[in-house]
């Protein structure tokens, strides 16, 4: 894996750098054909036509180059627009609490439960080793919620909430994560619910309209890919003591078991961010996402030479199946042993 990365890391350069600005110059396209639609959305071909403009504008800001930039993937272009370090995407979550919670914790702590707050973030029993509770009868509801409020969801996911409910973390500890909440959600909701309606004159609300809906689609959008990425059957969960002192072999062979690949055609890649390539994103985070289609055959052939599991499959099938799991451990009488595969410590020559 370290090879890999090498011979990825030496060969990046001009192609890498024009598809990303390639992928900017669409994308701040699409938006203004989006809003441009909007604002003559009274006539239903052009409301339509401009919420799926700003929906797919919407979901290449959030997945292919918002998350993606903010991962520091493209920080050797040294271009200041597109820095890890100031770059700001469109949702209602702070860069700064992002990187945090995702960046540090997510993928450090990549699926140990107790470690790695995406496992149910924070209000879904999406493992086994979760003990089950009352409140987990409503499983595919809060799912369901999340999913249509999602960059909400994500906005607070930094505030530890649940935390905050047990007293493990007290209200004045989220004061810094809080002021930057407040201040990057009354921008874009003054962008989205105020400014860009009022420059619609008579046509505000149905501005307004098309903005929630292609607020919307991304949500779901978004929620859908992410969650595929780490709950379809087959992925694993570790115990904080099964991922101690793991060595780097052992960290690598943790992303693999703990991650799930989405197969698509090159248009979807793009619209996921390249994280239906999400085992290849664990092990390289901060490799351009482009590259991971050309680095999983190599990923690929590793596991199938030690005997690994790779585990992908189509939208549909990878979807369903953690609609599955969501229903079923809403349930009391599932308990820890399903979802466990082998372990990082039970096989670290593989790595």
């Amino acid at each position: 894996m370290d090879a890999l990365r090498k011979r990825i890391v030496e060969d990046l350069g001009e192609a890498d750098a024009n598809y990303l600005r390639n992928v900017v110059d669409k994308q701040r396209k699409l938006e203004l054909l989006g809003r441009g639609l909007l604002a003559v959305g009274i006539f239903p071909p052009a409301f339509v036509a401009g919420v799926g403009a700003l929906a797919l504008s919407k979901i290449i800001d959030n997945m292919e180059i918002g998350h993606n930039v903010m991962h520091g993937q493209y920080d050797w272009m040294r271009d200041e627009a597109l820095n890890s370090l100031v770059f700001e995407w469109d949702t209602v979550c702070p860069s700064e609490n992002w990187k945090h919670s995702h960046n540090y914790m997510h993928h450090t702590y990549t699926n140990i439960v107790g470690k790695d707050r995406d496992v149910g973030y924070g209000i879904l029993r999406m493992s086994e080793a979760q003990k089950w509770n009352l409140y987990y009868l409503g499983n595919p509801l809060y799912a369901v919620a999340l999913a249509t409020f999602f960059q909400w969801g994500v906005m607070l996911h930094d505030m530890e909430v649940e935390k905050l409910v047990t007293g493990e973390k007290r209200w004045a500890d989220t004061s810094e994560v809080r002021k930057k909440i407040v201040r990057k959600s009354m921008k874009q909701v003054g962008k989205d619910y105020v400014l860009f309606p009022l420059l619609s004159g008579p046509f505000a609300p149905i501005t307004l309209a098309g903005n929630a809906s292609a607020n919307l689609i991304r949500n779901l959008w978004t929620f859908s890919i992410i969650f595929c990425g780490h709950f379809p059957d087959g992925v694993a969960t570790f115990t904080e003591e099964e991922a101690e002192q793991e060595s780097r072999g052992q960290w690598y062979l943790r992303q693999l078991l703990g991650s799930a690949n989405i197969t698509g055609s090159p248009l979807f890649h793009v619209l996921t961010g390249n994280l239906s390539h999400q085992i290849e994103h664990h092990l390289f985070p901060d490799i351009p996402a482009r590259r991971y289609a050309e680095m999983s055959a190599t990923v690929k052939d590793a596991c199938e030479r030690y005997g690994l599991p790779y585990n992908t499959g189509g939208l549909s099938a990878q979807l369903g199946s953690v609609a599955k799991k969501i229903i079923k451990l809403a349930l009391p009488w599932t308990g820890r042993g399903d979802d466990k595969t082998p372990t990082a410590a039970a096989t670290p020559q593989a790595a």
